[in-house]
């Protein structure tokens, strides 16, 4: 259909933000943060989070590159820019531990104080953080088609419900999942992003030095 990339294309876009969202990987975070809640209360937490998420999401898609307009910055180089922040969020995943972009460890024990936390820190930034909207933002940016927006927010709420079915079994699947169960699927993920980096990264390297992109440009002589 004219004005959309192959359903290939979107299954690819979900694939990504459910990696660097990565809602399995918050699990342990969230039975942490909810310890001396209710069943009730933790599903309330959990549906205000995946909520927040969409939310975030959304705005980045439908709003983001107006934002980027705004202070004259061109998407190719916001395509530099976001690959280098999700390589560093591959690399934080590879060695499973948290990206410090995402939250800090004063923001962590600040956390772990606050009555709700279903907006923030959980919703924004542990699972919407600078590297989801990033990339979300560059997925929305391949066509200015009305279809191909309208099927990139398609992919935001499914990326939400994912978040909310995750955080709804938390509390069952949690004492489940031993630490190197989860380490061993964090790395494979970060090793995925790190892929899903380079190649944001070449595309826009090449949009700004167009060269780069002719084969023969590293020919002797040429």
């Amino acid at each position: 259909m004219d004005g959309l990339l192959s359903l290939a294309a979107y299954v690819k876009v979900f694939v990504a933000m459910i990696v660097i969202v990565n809602p399995i990987g918050i699990v342990p975070v969230f039975v942490a943060m909810t310890a001396n809640q209710t069943d009730a209360q933790r599903h309330n937490i959990a549906r205000i989070a995946a909520i927040t998420v969409g939310v975030v999401l959304l705005v980045s898609v439908v709003a983001g590159e107006k934002v980027l307009e705004l202070f004259g910055i061109s998407m190719a180089a916001f395509k530099v820019g976001g690959a280098i922040l999700i390589l560093l969020n591959a690399v934080a995943m590879m060695q499973a531990m948290p990206a410090r972009d995402k939250q800090t460890p004063e923001e962590a024990r600040e956390a772990e104080d606050k009555a709700s936390i279903a907006v923030v820190p959980l919703g924004l930034p542990l699972l919407a953080g600078p590297g989801a909207m990033s990339t979300i933002l560059i997925y929305a940016s391949e066509k200015k088609a009305v279809p191909h927006m309208l099927a990139v927010c398609v992919v935001v709420i499914a990326v939400a419900l994912a978040v909310w079915l995750a955080l709804r079994i938390a509390s069952r699947i949690g004492d489940k999942m031993s630490t190197t169960t989860l380490n061993v699927g964090t790395r494979i993920m970060g090793l995925l992003l790190a892929a899903l980096a380079v190649e944001i990264f070449s595309s826009g390297i090449v949009e700004l030095i167009p060269a780069l992109g002719k084969p023969d440009v590293f020919r002797y002589g040429q």
